[in-house]
């Protein structure tokens, strides 16, 4: 069974900005993570991307950290984009997630490929529905039920 885990739970008051990290939050099943400004968006309630996707971003010679793509939970350990869809993920203590996309359009080109020409988001970012709730924090276990 894969595993990782989570080293970056983000949220953002606003659609279009960089994410924070809180270092914990609950993540309501249907919805999302409490008070992220994505939170309840259809299929997309929760973004994952993945610390390995950030660090080619990094050797591009950016300073770029866990949230500034807008991803929900900053991973380590588990190659995301290669997960398909309708993979579930078991975070933490009993949080059930069911991977629903695998990157996504960029409709306005972000700062980050204004800066480098390159963007891992849309390519390498993944989107999962909540099917069971809990709080997701800093250093939770993800597991990939193969």
């Amino acid at each position: 069974m894969k595993k990782g885990k989570v080293v970056s739970v983000n949220i953002s008051q606003d659609k279009g900005e960089k994410k924070h990290n809180i270092g914990k939050c609950l993540l309501i099943k249907d919805m999302g993570l409490k008070d992220d400004a994505h939170a309840g968006f259809m299929h997309r309630q929760v973004s994952l991307l993945a610390t390995e996707s950030i660090e080619k971003i990094r050797k591009m010679g950016l300073d770029v950290n866990p949230g500034d793509f807008a991803e929900n939970l900053t991973t380590e350990g588990i190659e995301l984009p290669t997960l398909p869809v309708g993979t579930m993920l078991r975070v933490g203590n009993g949080i059930n997630l069911r991977i629903t996309q695998i990157g996504k359009e960029c409709h306005a080109r972000c700062a980050i490929f204004q800066q480098v020409g390159d963007c891992v988001m849309p390519r390498e970012g993944i989107f999962a529905e909540v099917l069971t709730e809990g709080e997701v924090k800093i250093g939770d276990i993800i597991e990939v039920e193969e």
